[in-house]
């Protein structure tokens, strides 16, 4: 059998630590505009980006994927209906710390850094909702159309009295090409990092055992449970550093810098 050059290819990458998270990610600056262009992803319906939802803020995991997106069991997502279920004021804030939220992606080449090829760029409902309605606008269109689509303008701004930092998102006003040398667009095309290998889906026991363990420490620092009542092995836990981020943005942060 021949020699897989291409899979070869990709798992020197995986040991050289180019396909690391790390590297794939990318984040707009705060300190000066970013232009970027949005590739759309292959195979995925005719939407142009991806959605991931995770569930955040619990015991000392940054995020975790839920399986329920996947069609498959999920302890998480059985605990939140159950809460459903509860007519208490307890279950319903609860329910609220627990729903997943959902984190979109889109494969971007940032203008002036070209030489590191597609990244991925993650980004909020915010930024997710103005970009779909610049697609809409029939003034733009498609703008990850390698031909004719649009670059576009993100700046990352500290308003006076919030606490965290916005991101605005403004399409160039002129239609332009993904680039100008056909084999780079091919190449960038044909090289869009698999969203699927850069977070991993815990197993229902591993999910059961980090919830149970989550739900037997105290909340807020007081002598009851999350969920129920107490058993005496967790009688003199403290509650996980994972409890005290401030925002979802603070949580997917730390996630996409693992």
């Amino acid at each position: 059998m021949a020699v897989d050059l291409d899979a070869l290819r990709k798992k020197l990458a995986q040991l050289s630590g180019q396909n690391s998270r790390k590297n794939l990610m990318w984040k707009p600056s705060t300190d000066a505009e970013s232009v970027v262009r949005i590739i759309s992803f292959p195979d995925n319906d005719g939407q142009p980006f991806k959605e991931l939802w995770f569930y955040y803020n619990i015991d000392n995991n940054p995020g975790l994927l839920s399986p329920n997106q996947f069609g498959k069991p999920d302890p998480i997502q059985e605990l939140i209906n159950k809460l459903r279920s509860d007519d208490t004021k307890e279950s319903y804030e609860l329910c609220k710390k627990l729903y997943p939220k959902m984190r979109s992606y889109a494969p971007v080449i940032v203008r002036g850094e070209e030489d590191r090829g597609v990244r991925l760029w993650a980004f909020g409902k915010t930024v997710y909702q103005e970009l779909l309605k610049v697609m809409l606008d029939a003034d733009y269109g498609d703008i990850t159309d390698p031909k004719s689509g649009f670059d576009i303008k993100v700046n990352v701004s500290q308003p006076p009295g919030k606490i965290y930092a916005e991101t605005s998102v403004r399409p160039r006003p002129k239609s332009t090409p993904l680039s100008d040398d056909k084999a780079k667009i091919q190449e960038w095309t044909t090289n869009i990092p698999n969203l699927d290998d850069l977070y991993s889906l815990k197993s229902y026991e591993e999910l059961e055992r980090i919830i149970n363990t989550w739900l037997s420490d105290p909340s807020d620092g007081d002598d009851k449970p999350r969920g129920g009542a107490r058993p005496a092995a967790a009688a003199e836990k403290k509650p996980t550093t994972g409890s005290t981020l401030k925002d979802l943005d603070d949580a997917f942060a730390d996630l996409e810098d693992i």
